[in-house]
């Protein structure tokens, strides 16, 4: 009863807003048709959380900036797909947000994890003087690999989320590094000495029990990163159907990437044609009401969402997956070495048991030895930088 009383009148689709299409059309792991399903497609868009630039918020480090219009796009799309990554993990994939509805709790809690304040867990004053530590200055821009990096340094400080976050380094997924990241123990003496077992923390996906403790290993929800470069200044045609069918996996958290003041985080597509959520858009900074409620609806794109040809794609992404239980990891393997298979996809990343021997080690790169990952990776994926303006703030 309460379905039928929503009015979507903001939210309608005009004829060219989406193709009239037979194509079926994936976000997130999600198959819909256009036919019967717009309101739920549109729904399902709306409701994953939208981060664009923002002015007049405090200043990052005290001093700095107020405002991350022209440097901060990169870094709002690694928001989008970090908290999509929580609002999978507190909420489900089938949680939907309705314009004017109370919201839970946990919902405010994922949402004020990105406010733009210092002391949120992934704002962007975080990830910007996180970000000082991968050698880059507060209001320069990043690549998709250097968001990645920051954001699994934020998440060890994430206790409430708890997730294992891995970045696979040289397009390669080690599945047996994962299972050490995710399975890796909590000392426990007893329950009262170890608050990290709260109740949500999930046993191979089963609320804990005392029998399970000690049968099951305890398996933290996965995000996993995979930064690739599909090309040198354009996508390989041979990858496309390989990177669709990355937003056909239950476990997608979707796709971030683009050039320089043009960073995008794709969630689906339809046909040949990608969907995606913009920065691109500078609103005021949200402060909490009286009441100490977060006014949200400004982090949720109402209007159909952007889409533009696959083949415009900058090669240089970072792809994400959420596996909240080891059962999910175990079955997006079993997706990844079917899409091997798949005629005319190229693979954009190997799958392997264990780490092979021909790895490279900053040795190799002759890179000093506290080089970190994100410098060895700059080199490769990053390359692009220097090649485009910093907008003037």
């Amino acid at each position: 009863l309460f379905l039928a009383t929503l009015t979507y009148d903001t939210l309608r689709f005009e004829y060219e807003d989406f193709p009239e299409t037979k194509e079926p059309v994936w976000i997130l792991g999600r198959k819909y048709s256009v036919f019967t399903e717009k309101e739920e497609i549109l729904l399902d868009v709306t409701s994953r959380l939208w981060f664009t630039y923002r002015k007049n918020f405090p200043a990052i480090g005290g001093t700095g900036p107020t405002s991350d219009t022209g440097w901060g796009c990169m870094l709002r799309c690694g928001q989008m797909i970090f908290a999509q990554a929580l609002v999978c993990r507190h909420l489900g994939r089938d949680w939907r947000w309705i314009k004017g509805k109370r919201q839970m709790d946990n919902y405010f809690n994922v949402l004020n994890a990105f406010i733009d304040k210092k002391d949120s867990y992934y704002s962007i004053h975080q990830i910007a003087q996180m970000g000082v530590g991968e050698g880059k200055s507060i209001g320069q821009w990043y690549g998709p690999n250097t968001v990645a990096q920051v954001l699994k340094k934020l998440a060890t400080f994430d206790t409430w989320s708890s997730l294992a976050v891995h970045i696979a380094m040289d397009n390669t997924v080690v599945m047996e590094e994962i299972r050490r990241l995710c399975q890796s123990h909590v000392p426990c003496a007893g329950a009262a000495a170890c608050p990290a077992l709260e109740s949500d923390v999930l046993y191979n996906g089963c609320p804990e029990d005392v029998g399970l403790r000690g049968r099951l290993a305890l398996w933290k929800p996965l995000v996993l990163l995979i930064p690739l470069r599909l090309g040198l200044t354009e996508i390989n045609e041979a990858y496309i159907e390989t990177l669709k069918h990355c937003f056909m996996m239950p476990q997608s958290l979707g796709v971030i990437g683009g050039k320089p003041n043009s960073a995008h985080y794709f969630i689906g597509y339809v046909g040949e044609e990608l969907i995606y959520l913009d920065p691109h858009t500078t609103q005021p900074a949200v402060e909490p009401g009286e009441s100490g409620c977060l006014p949200d609806e400004s982090f949720h794109c109402q209007h159909p969402p952007c889409r533009m040809s696959i083949a415009e794609l900058d090669p240089s992404i970072a792809v994400g997956f959420f596996c909240n239980t080891e059962a999910d990891f175990n079955d997006w393997c079993q997706q990844i070495k079917k899409l091997s298979l798949v005629r005319g996809a190229l693979p954009m990343f190997e799958l392997v048991e264990r780490q092979p021997s021909h790895f490279s080690n900053p040795d190799v790169l002759n890179l000093t030895p506290d080089s970190s990952d994100a410098d060895r990776l700059e080199r490769f994926f990053d390359s692009e930088d220097e090649d485009f303006e910093i907008l003037s703030l």
